[in-house]
């Protein structure tokens, strides 16, 4: 389907007018899952951060929430050359051009994987928890302030929050959502991110916040801390 916009440029040599089309794309994620699934299995939809892969990501969630829950890394729609030398590809989930686009996107891949892997694991949304990593941390609570009801808890590691977060179109989310931030990241500096406490119980009444010493990486300390907090929100939902 062809949508024409209103705007258009005219000139002495003719017309420019502006159209888009929804067109197919073929999304991929690794779907791990333990030898084991009983009702204390999440599953985890990990969202890699910008140039990264879902390969790399898999082995960063899997050394974060432990070897008990199932994981589904999804890969990001935008792909491009790391290197042109070397031929190695990275993903990306969002630019600014056309942003309300990727966003919808983002909306959509989430949802379907949630059902997907959730009926592959016969794991409910009750225990589905989406974790993201720098780019897609404020995708994600976009995504739980839009769909309050489809994951129990979300996960944001050294990544941002939307602009738009207090007064755009959004709902009271009720996953929980833990937000780990890092005091040297290049990239979201501690005077920012440590509003995100206040700013995220606008709309979250379950917010765990950590401060974590080092860079713009997912913290290998925080294993204990992100496991420990997953089993504490399948609890307290009877889980």
């Amino acid at each position: 389907m062809v949508q024409r916009h209103m705007d258009s440029t005219t000139t002495d040599a003719g017309s420019v007018e502006q159209h888009k089309f929804t067109a197919r794309l073929d999304c991929h994620y690794l779907l791990h899952v333990p030898p084991g699934v009983d009702e204390s299995t999440a599953l985890v939809l990990a969202l890699h951060g910008f140039g990264y892969t879902p390969e790399v990501m898999l082995g960063l969630t899997k050394n974060l929430v432990g070897g008990r829950h199932a994981i589904a890394s999804i890969e990001g729609p935008s792909s491009f050359f790391l290197s042109t030398k070397s031929g190695e590809v990275g993903h990306s989930w969002v630019t600014p051009k056309h942003a309300a686009s990727w966003i919808r996107l983002h909306h959509d891949m989430v949802l379907h994987v949630a059902a997907e892997a959730g009926t592959q694991t016969g794991i409910p949304r009750e225990r589905t928890i989406l974790l993201g990593f720098s780019q897609p941390v404020g995708l994600n609570y976009r995504f739980v302030a839009t769909h309050p009801d489809a994951v129990r808890g979300v996960i944001g590691i050294c990544g941002g929050m939307p602009k738009n977060w207090e007064e755009g179109p959004f709902e009271k989310v009720s996953a929980a959502i833990l937000h780990i931030a890092r005091r040297e990241d290049e990239f979201y500096s501690p005077e920012v991110t440590g509003l995100y406490p206040e700013r995220l119980r606008i709309r979250a009444e379950d917010v765990e916040f950590h401060m974590m010493e080092g860079g713009h990486r997912i913290p290998s300390k925080a294993g204990p801390l992100v496991q420990g907090w997953i089993a504490r929100v399948l609890a307290r939902q009877g889980c």
